[in-house]
């Protein structure tokens, strides 16, 4: 079945065909690097990150490029507020962000250019526009280049709007443009405001790239001048990818053949943002519940719809996961861990086919988990390690399989800790055997009781008890 992708441009869900038979090659922007990732922005991340292993699952080469910009107006802002060097707020905040993308179990980009590496390209993009009559240099000296938008007669056409009809952003300096609308492409050096360091050399006077010429001539360098998906949030589809849009096909490049955009996390109904504080900062969450968990909530939704973020529906969507994770573990009790099946439900490849629909994927994920369930309690081991199969790979598609990297590792990393806890539950478990045997049952329930007061639950399976700490 081939997959089918909404593309934003023609709002229309369309066949995916490759440009290359077998190779997929996506660019989707990643962060502004002035302050660390909230679960806002790991959403994205997430998303795509299940886009790739679904590719590559289905036997595509896949090169995904997510971009840092590491030089703009909002990195320079934080220099002055926080009276540090900006490259050292982008180097910190990078991390940050390799962190959180390791905390969610999402596989590093093939290729993560740094604006700041690519200024080269950047000025030659520039010079391209200027020479085909879609950008000038600002007549008043500063070194501004901008986009001559009123050049360029499908500007508004990915979101769908006319130019006449458009505001100029709130913050935009006006100043040596045609008309209001027009981008900054290169931004001329202010000396007495910005630091020497944000300062390159081009044939228009030294200077910094503006924000959306920055993916344009990165996408090109990595994937081409014509490449398969472009992707981000939907708040980035004006003006950004508008402007993205416009200037790599005003400079000749077929760009994106297919734009894709995930819905945002909002908080109280309204989109999160780097202002919101910490608390929501992936790696404050993720002390409050399991990764994998936080992981799961945010694939669990189709990426284009919105997530109203809450702690409570984020347990609750804690303790989904914990249902197949529960089967999981029992399975590999009993039959041992078996690897993933190869072939996966047909109704599963039929809702990631249609146009990544995670949650309808999930419904199968526990279908297979409700029949594995029965199998185990048959002690049906054959029944119950073909389940197990079905259900690791449908998770592995998803970046959720408890088996395997990086959940394994930090499994086995956390069992040494759990050593002496191990030992004290097996000894009241022992204690609790033995008044069942003698049926003081009385003592039994007070044993089983002792542990759920401490976080313990007590399940008892054909094998034997069964215990979990509680999330």
């Amino acid at each position: 079945m081939t997959l089918r992708l909404y593309d934003t441009a023609t709002r229309e869900v369309r066949d995916f065909v490759p440009l290359v038979p077998g190779r997929v090659g996506i660019y989707h922007c990643g962060l502004t690097v002035q302050g660390p990732p909230h679960v806002g922005h790991i959403r994205k991340e997430v998303v795509f990150d299940v886009l790739r292993r679904w590719f590559e699952r289905s036997g595509y080469d896949v090169t995904l490029v997510a971009n840092l910009t590491d030089i703009d107006d909002k990195m320079l802002a934080k220099e002055a507020e926080q009276g540090r060097p900006w490259w050292a707020i982008a180097y910190a905040n990078e991390r940050a962000l390799h962190e959180a993308y390791h905390a969610l179990g999402c596989v590093p980009p093939t290729y993560e250019p740094r604006a700041t590496g690519h200024i080269p390209e950047m000025v030659e993009l520039t010079s391209e526009l200027i020479v085909k009559g879609h950008a000038y240099a600002a007549p008043d000296g500063s070194g501004d280049v901008y986009f001559d938008v009123r050049s360029w007669p499908s500007y508004g056409e990915l979101s769908n709007q006319r130019i006449d009809d458009m505001e100029p952003a709130a913050d935009a300096d006006p100043r040596g443009k045609r008309d209001p609308r027009d981008f900054a492409l290169w931004k001329g050096f202010k000396k007495e405001e910005e630091p020497a360091t944000a300062a390159w050399p081009a044939p228009w006077g030294l200077g910094r790239p503006g924000w959306h010429l920055e993916c344009s001539a990165m996408a090109g360098k990595y994937l081409g001048e014509e490449f398969d998906i472009h992707g981000g949030g939907l708040d980035l589809r004006f003006p950004h990818h508008e402007n993205e849009l416009a200037q790599s096909r005003a400079a000749g490049r077929g760009f994106a053949r297919i734009w894709m955009h995930n819905a945002m996390v909002n908080l109280a109904g309204e989109k999160m943002s780097k202002s919101i504080g910490d608390p929501m900062l992936v790696s404050e969450v993720v002390k409050r519940v399991r990764p994998i968990e936080l992981r799961y909530y945010l694939v669990a939704a189709h990426y284009r719809s919105v997530i109203e973020f809450g702690f409570e529906s984020l347990v609750e969507a804690g303790a989904g996961f914990r249902r197949i994770e529960g089967f999981v573990d029992r399975a590999v009790e009993l039959v041992g861990a078996r690897e993933p099946a190869e072939e996966l439900p047909a109704d599963f490849a039929a809702a990631m086919n249609d146009d990544l629909s995670v949650p309808a994927a999930l419904a199968v994920v526990h279908e297979t988990v409700r029949r594995g369930n029965v199998a185990l309690s048959a002690a049906d081991r054959d029944a119950a390690a073909a389940e197990l199969r079905a259900v690791r790979g449908m998770l592995g598609v998803l970046g959720l399989d408890p088996y395997a990297e990086p959940w394994s590792s930090r499994r086995t990393a956390s069992s040494a800790g759990a050593e002496v806890i191990d030992t004290l539950v097996a000894a009241l478990l022992q204690q609790r055997e033995q008044a069942r045997a003698r049926r003081d049952f009385a003592a039994a329930d007070a044993v089983r009781e002792q542990l759920r007061v401490a976080g313990v639950d007590v399940e008892d399976t054909p094998t034997g008890p069964r215990w979990t700490v509680r999330s």
